[in-house]
């Protein structure tokens, strides 16, 4: 399984790299033309705004695989915490993070995507079906039920040693 989550965490940082470049080119060059050229591309608007959110949810799923996602560790850092309290918080929080990707980033985002393809939605200035932009949602929300899983392996083998 270590394989598996080291080819993902590779694919995704290669992927948030090249969708970052995007980002940047496109931004520049809108600047570029609409300051210097004074003839703003109609393009680069609303493919910045694409790339934004593929970005920001595939950088999600990364931060998530790396364990350098933002974490309110109030609860745990208010436990007086024995490693057993400390791990079965850990379970609980791992099993509420895989019950919000599933409900929500894969299932719900899945149903966004086909109910969008279906309708036959497009962009207006790209012209592609805005489908394939929100796959983005259940796509990041797949990579982070892997790390999840991954992570609520690790516990429960941890828990099951400390009885």
């Amino acid at each position: 399984m270590s394989k598996l989550i080291n080819l993902l965490d590779r694919t995704l940082a290669t992927f948030c790299v090249v969708l970052c470049i995007g980002l940047v080119v496109s931004v520049v060059w809108q600047v570029f033309s609409r300051y210097v050229l004074n003839n703003p591309s109609t393009i680069t608007d609303e493919l910045a705004r694409f790339l934004f959110i593929w970005v920001g949810l595939i950088g999600a799923a990364y931060g998530l695989g790396q364990k350098k996602h933002l974490a309110i560790d109030l609860l745990l850092s208010k436990l007086e915490a024995s490693p057993k309290k400390y791990n079965t918080l850990q379970i609980v929080i791992n099993l509420v993070g895989v019950f919000f990707v599933c409900v929500i980033m894969i299932y719900g985002g899945g149903r966004l995507v086909l109910d969008t393809l279906n309708s036959g939605q497009i962009s207006p200035v790209l012209g592609i079906q805005m489908g394939l932009i929100y796959l983005a949602l259940p796509m990041s929300g797949f990579f982070m039920f892997v790390f999840l899983l991954r992570d609520l392996l690790a516990e429960i083998r941890q828990f099951s040693t400390q009885h």
